[in-house]
């Protein structure tokens, strides 16, 4: 245990210099009194509510009950308002502006009088960022989970955000549907607050945050609006302080064991394919080595065992009612797949967490000798089109497309796509590719990996074709599209040197993607292939196209990466 004397803080406050007798000035201009902060420990609090993330819109009133567990086990809250990063309404991409979430949670938690830090997301991309930030600024961190929504409604059918989405969409595309029937599925689509209910990307990411070991047990599945969610920001508020009194830093309970645990979850959940880029990320920042080996290595071992869409029948509300990610957990555990001796935020070690946990739908959360799938959700693929990776989530493709070789049919841009996609000569045997969509090319990286397939097509019954690109895909997607194909073609990949009528080989038990055109002609092509001019000219932008690394490296920023520390500033 640390003393009062020890914590960070105390150097803003605890001396009799100029500055200390400034900060406890401006300490009582915020209206509290020395007894209520002097020798607590300071609990920032970072919070990604906004007016237009409606993932987090009860993040403000679910931080009032982060404060009161602070004060109750007292230390002293402090609310910092950081970007939202709305999966919605934020272009090009969120994604572009993740690293920028990541530098600011960094830097305040490193340039104010913090001892420990609760993180509040779970948009996308702000779980990654705020994960990310924690871990190079290093102090006692837990992770509150903004939780999904709940299940939508339409006339009979039980709506998921986002999968269904896509499903309905290309109903109306196809003919089936109409704007009556559209009207009713944008009433009922989304209908509280919380992120997606379907295991896309935020819940993903919230589960690999509590299989990490930096939330509290069973905090990823709870909705958004049960009391449970109130109990859960509470006790974080709470269990924060007492791992500030005992220094349990981020860097204690990161460990290669508890990222493999991670992947190793993220695969039997049947999770997003973002996940591989946002896990290789931050494990970079613990220095961790996580590749797109290790997915695919650990891929083959695990099965899947949540049955939920895109990949399954659920949705989240009923992941939790059957026992959420504990129960999940322990049926890993019963296989021997999980590390249970490593420590969590809960003072207790992984083992412990899942001792009493029960699995109460076996349907929802399939026993292991009735998996969803054998093998893990995600693959990785290799060829001479994708050097160095690309990504599949084959558990939501329609099988007959696993193993497939089809003529190219190639777009530019997405605007191309949108513009041409029922003009060009596609057949249901066709590969579409689209190319500039990329970290670079995107810019960021955009979620257009799921391309449209033809009018024509869908009034023919054809929901599913092979589809390639090196943009990402929204976790609520499905289909056989092979994602963050790298390197990506706006720095010259081999993606760039692909023409229509190409063909293209796809074999996923295999791990492969090939371009069937010989070498000497693609030397061909590439030696006419000239670099597009850059996307920004100054600003984040530039900053940006600088410095971020491929998808295959995590698209991190090169400058926060890299080892080094920086130096505790001086309060003085």
């Amino acid at each position: 245990m640390i003393r009062p004397e020890e914590l960070r803080s105390f150097r803003w406050y605890g001396g009799d210099g100029l500055r200390d007798f400034s900060h406890r000035a401006r300490t009582r201009q915020l209206g509290l009194n020395p007894d209520e902060h002097m020798g607590k420990p300071v609990i920032a609090i970072l919070n990604t509510w906004s007016d237009i993330n409606p993932c987090h819109m009860h993040l403000r009133e679910r931080a009032q009950q982060v404060k009161r567990g602070v004060w109750e086990a007292g230390g002293y809250p402090v609310e910092f308002p950081v970007a939202t990063l709305s999966e919605t309404f934020q272009k090009p991409t969120p994604m572009l502006y993740r690293n920028l979430l990541a530098m600011e949670a960094e830097e305040i938690l490193r340039s104010y009088p913090i001892d420990g830090a609760v993180l509040m997301g779970g948009c996308d991309k702000t779980t990654p960022a705020l994960l990310m930030g924690a871990t190079s600024a290093d102090l006692p961190t837990i992770f509150v989970p903004a939780g999904p929504m709940l299940r939508g409604h339409w006339r009979d059918q039980t709506l998921g955000s986002g999968t269904d989405m896509w499903k309905y969409w290309d109903d109306r595309r196809a003919g089936l549907i109409g704007d009556q029937e559209m009207s009713e599925l944008e009433r009922g689509l989304a209908r509280s607050p919380g992120t997606c209910m379907t295991m896309g990307t935020a819940s993903t990411m919230t589960s690999a945050a509590e299989a990490l070991g930096l939330s509290l047990t069973g905090a990823a599945a709870i909705p958004a609006v049960d009391s449970a969610h109130y109990r859960l920001a509470a006790a974080s508020g709470m269990r924060i302080v007492d791992m500030v009194w005992s220094d349990v830093r981020i860097s204690t309970l990161l460990s290669p064991h508890a990222y493999a645990d991670a992947v190793t979850t993220v695969l039997a959940l049947g999770g997003s394919t973002n996940a591989v880029i946002h896990l290789i990320a931050m494990a970079g920042r613990a220095r961790i080595p996580l590749s797109l080996a290790d997915f695919d290595r650990i891929a083959r071992t695990v099965p899947v065992l949540a049955n939920i869409r895109p990949g399954g029948d659920y949705l989240m509300e009923d992941f939790y009612y059957a026992g959420g990610l504990p129960a999940l957990m322990s049926r890993l555990a019963s296989l021997d797949l999980l590390h249970l001796d490593r420590p969590t935020v809960t003072g207790e070690t992984l083992g412990a967490n899942l001792e009493h946990a029960l699995v109460h739908n076996d349907d929802v959360i399939r026993p292991t000798d009735k998996p969803v799938a054998a093998e893990g959700g995600i693959a990785v693929l290799h060829g001479n089109l994708a050097p160095s990776g690309a990504v599949i989530k084959h558990i939501a493709a329609e099988p007959r497309l696993l193993r497939h070789t089809g003529p190219a049919v190639v777009f530019d841009g997405h605007a191309e796509l949108l513009a041409r996609i029922n003009e060009v000569d596609v057949t249901p045997d066709s590969v579409l590719v689209l190319r500039n969509g990329g970290p670079l090319g995107g810019p960021g990286m955009p979620e257009w990996g799921m391309l449209p397939i033809p009018d024509r097509l869908l009034a023919n019954g054809i929901r599913d074709m092979v589809r390639i690109s090196d943009a990402r895909m929204s976790g609520t997607s499905y289909g056989a599209c092979v994602l963050h194909v790298a390197p990506e073609s706006y720095v010259g990949g081999p993606l760039a040197l692909v023409q229509t009528g190409d063909l293209i080989r796809l074999d996923v038990p295999a791990r492969t993607l090939d371009l069937l055109v010989d070498d000497d002609e693609l030397a061909r092509r590439r030696a006419a292939w000239t670099p597009p001019p850059p996307r920004f000219e100054r600003g984040y932008g530039a900053l940006y196209a600088a410095h971020v690394t491929q998808a295959d490296e995590g698209c991190d920023f090169d400058f926060l990466a890299r080892t080094g520390a920086n130096p505790e500033p001086d309060p003085h």
